[in-house]
């Protein structure tokens, strides 16, 4: 029995998790910190609005919970599956920006096409552009041996200037400085979902972000594409020996995450409420969070999905600590912190292992167990 225990407990599956509760509760202490030299008689409170999340406000905070969730986790798997072939997708806020308004360019511009297909057709010209900021930095690191970390920064840059142009061009609106609001027709379906969660704005991409995931993972997991995609990403000398096409997967691998950070830009503008693309001169924070939510999940498809959801449930806990008179400044700096300790993951799953690795089996217990 003792064999079995150990067997569950020191499993992959174990690490990963252990490695992201450590991380969370990281996060969780300092953020503690933060609100205790902010205002310490109201600490407390504010830790337990965190702790409740969406919960505080029921069946609304929940819907709340997964719409906040629904482009980080879109950005999560962008970086994610990016990591899985040994690249660093930085790019994702660029990419998401791009994707953002290419949504929005055919949902105000498209009005011709039908209620039914208008949101469909914004889509896909979404992930088409996301897929198009991807595949530069994967073309300059296939062929011509650029750091993709370098060439995705550049592009985040690049998009958000030439998207602040386009916008100023095809769909500005400038009493308000940014874009206009799409057609009706663009906006995603609810679906049923807004009786289940009243009062939030929760709608079909919730359901979008799970189908995603589940085909992530089989790609990763059950298709020889994705095994050669790892196997590029754990050992490229090995996989070009084995006649595998290390251009080719890298271009693709940049190219999907690049598709899906555009998705997820996407699926956040056409929510209908009342997000608009904004003319200014920040990267987009969705981006960053995605890097956060992939180290938290370990690039897990199924643990992606779960950060995101974490950072969901954080985030609209932090939107009710205004109630206990903290400022809306110290409330992004908490979940800012929560999120970017998420990244010390990797680090507690080293840590973890080697701790494993140690107490593995003592000096003279296989001689002890086999004497018995």
């Amino acid at each position: 029995m003792k064999r079995k225990k150990y067997s569950i407990f020191q499993g992959e599956g174990m690490l990963n998790f252990s490695s992201s509760i450590l991380a969370i509760i990281c996060g969780l202490v300092f953020g503690w910190i933060i609100l205790l030299v902010s205002n310490p008689s109201q600490a407390m409170g504010g830790s337990m609005m965190i702790l409740q999340g969406c919960f505080t406000d029921g069946i609304q905070g929940i819907g709340q919970m997964l719409y906040i969730a629904t482009p980080i986790i879109m950005t999560g798997l962008s970086v994610g599956f990016a990591f899985k072939t040994g690249l660093f997708n930085i790019g994702a806020s660029g990419q998401f920006t791009a994707g953002a308004f290419a949504a929005v360019f055919v949902g105000v511009k498209f009005t011709f096409l039908p209620e039914g297909i208008h949101w469909m057709v914004a889509l896909l010209a979404a992930m088409a552009a996301g897929a198009l900021w991807g595949l530069v930095p994967g073309i300059l690191k296939a062929f011509m041996n650029v750091n993709e970390v370098i060439a995705s920064i550049m592009m985040n840059y690049i998009g958000m200037y030439l998207v602040n142009m386009l916008i100023q061009k095809t769909v500005y609106n400038p009493i308000k400085n940014q874009s206009q609001a799409v057609a009706a027709g663009a906006n995603l379906p609810k679906a049923g979902l807004d009786r289940i969660f009243p009062q939030s704005s929760i709608n079909i991409g919730i359901l979008i972000v799970i189908l995603a995931v589940i085909i992530i993972y089989i790609i990763l997991n059950k298709t020889t594409f994705g095994y050669e995609l790892k196997a590029c990403g754990q050992n490229p000398n090995a996989s070009k020996y084995a006649g595998i096409n290390a251009k080719r997967n890298i271009v693709l691998s940049m190219a999907i995450a690049g598709l899906l950070a555009g998705l997820g830009g996407a699926l956040l503008y056409l929510a209908n409420s009342g997000k608009y693309l904004q003319v200014l001169d920040i990267l987009s924070s969705e981006g960053f969070s995605g890097i956060s939510v992939a180290l938290l999940g370990l690039s897990n498809p199924i643990g992606i999905l779960f950060a995101g959801l974490f950072i969901g449930y954080i985030t609209v806990g932090g939107s009710n600590m205004q109630l206990f008179n903290f400022a809306p400044e110290i409330i992004y700096m908490i979940i800012a912190v929560i999120i970017y300790c998420g990244a010390l993951s990797l680090l507690f799953k080293h840590f973890i292992h080697r701790l494993q690795e140690r107490a593995a089996i003592k000096p003279g217990a296989v001689n002890k167990e086999g004497n018995e």
